[in-house]
């Protein structure tokens, strides 16, 4: 991608602004909008200079990563347009970067980029004149609201976010299992892993071992029949042992056998439609679950749950009193999100910042992620290095902003990746304010139909996109 070297002009002084103009970078299809820019042109069409176009084969090929990187280089705003839906060279582009840019542009609104900043379009080879509009209209957005109110990654000045407190839990949470449910479900999973194990129908059992620390449950692998004892059932089995099944440690054993809690099963699902795990390599022995605990207390992903039982297994451990009794309860996370929905473009950007702030860039988030198995990871890559590796502002808000747009439409909310943070950064407010994008705009959720498709990767041709131009 072209060096587009800006400075960004939150660094000049208030009484400069008079004379400030906007830098609009314009990722535009080489088919439709190029050829309609240059039409304007050969019309004689006036309008703002701005405007820095670049021409791409597709808006299917524009990755939201080339979005930011113009942000990160000084633009004031970013123009994304192509070809109207149905007139794709290439068929489909257009359609499957709609979707795209439909739950992008709501993750950049969380993390509260104003949305003037962020701009969409179609205009065709013969629409010069729409193009000419386009960019009056959106100079003139951006004049109104002035430079970018900080630096970009950045916190402003007075610091409104640093202080902003969510909202606390306010519902009843659910009960875990008792430890006579969990003595009983204990013997049968060692009967079963025993069982398993011996007819060699598997090569390893990924389960749940006690730890040396006391209350403390970490993951175990079991090979022998003779070591099924190890195995425990308790309410702090949190792990997502299915993030192991893509361990080449492991899958040398050939078949194996999981332990999976009804959230584990999901990711399992999207590890299987995604051809990473094939359904014939695994048995899935399903546990009921009431809720986890951790931090000494009740997760938050456990309030809302509607798999307490799985419903995708080959053997299923029952809790002796049920589970069926527990009624749904509403998740504090939606609150949460709603409060910071509720504040001002400034006040998210502040409250984000401040929390990436605290990154250290350990990857721990990458490592417990089952749906995190790319190598190497794009934050990983330096041909060209697209995330910033340092531990700063860009290099945080990337990384952060980029590992939750690549699990959308496949993040099954076992918040994981918040369990495991060191900094304790709301990552499961991020994913879960897309697993609800998606599912409003879609009606998709990760993890509940083998068959389905993710919401990414498809489309409809009467997909809504009412903020495109």
């Amino acid at each position: 991608m072209a060096q587009l070297e800006f400075k960004a002009d939150s660094e000049h002084s208030i009484s400069e602004h008079s004379s400030w103009q906007p830098k609009i970078i314009a990722l535009v299809c080489n088919w439709c909008t190029y050829a309609g820019a240059d039409m304007a042109g050969t019309a004689r069409l006036e309008y703002p200079p701005n405007v820095r176009a670049v021409r791409l084969p597709c808006t299917g090929r524009i990755d939201p990563l080339f979005i930011v990187k113009a942000f990160e280089q000084g633009a004031d705003a970013v123009l994304v347009s192509g070809c109207h839906p149905g007139d794709c060279h290439y068929v489909q582009g257009n359609y499957l970067a709609r979707r795209r840019f439909t739950i992008f542009r709501a993750l950049m609104q969380f993390m509260g980029l104003e949305m003037q900043r962020l701009q969409f379009a179609w205009v065709s080879a013969s629409e010069g004149a729409k193009w000419a509009d386009l960019i009056e209209e959106i100079t003139n957005e951006l004049k109104a609201i002035g430079p970018m109110p900080t630096k970009w990654a950045e916190p402003s000045s007075n610091g409104a976010g640093r202080t902003i407190e969510l909202p606390k839990r306010t519902t009843q949470p659910p009960e875990p299992l008792s430890a006579n449910d969990y003595e009983q479900m204990t013997a049968d999973l060692r009967r079963i892993a025993r069982e398993l194990l011996e007819r060699d129908e598997v090569g390893v059992i990924i389960g749940y071992g006690q730890a040396r620390l006391p209350d403390s449950i970490v993951p175990t692998f079991v090979t022998k029949p003779e070591d099924v004892e190890r195995l425990v059932l308790n309410e702090r089995c949190v792990n997502n042992l299915s993030v192991y099944l893509t361990n080449a440690l492991l899958t040398k054993y050939g078949r194996m056998g999981i332990i999976a809690k009804g959230c584990d099963a999901k990711a399992i699902i999207g590890l299987i439609q995604e051809n990473k795990v094939k359904r014939e390599d695994v048995v899935i022995i399903g546990v009921e679950c009431r809720a986890v605990i951790v931090n000494d207390a009740v997760a938050m992903k456990c309030y809302a749950c509607d798999v307490r039982t799985p419903k995708f297994y080959d053997h299923l451990i029952n809790a002796p009193s049920g589970v069926s009794d527990v009624e749904p309860r509403d998740d504090p996370r939606d609150a949460q999100i709603a409060f910071l929905d509720s504040l001002s473009p400034i006040e998210r950007w502040d409250y984000w910042q401040h929390q990436f702030a605290r990154c250290i860039r350990c990857y721990a988030c990458r490592a417990v992620c089952p749906l995190c198995y790319c190598e190497p990871c794009i934050a990983d890559k330096h041909r060209p290095q697209w995330i910033p590796t340092t531990v700063d502002g860009k290099g945080n808000f990337s990384w952060n902003l980029f590992r939750a747009m690549h699990l959308a439409g496949r993040c099954i909310g076992c918040d994981e990746c918040a369990r495991a943070c060191p900094a304790n950064i709301r990552l499961d407010l991020i994913n879960r304010k897309l697993v609800l994008e998606i599912e409003q705009q879609y009606g998709y959720r990760a993890g509940y139909d083998l068959e389905a498709s993710p919401p990414l990767t498809t489309f409809r041709p009467e997909d809504k996109a009412e903020f495109i131009h």
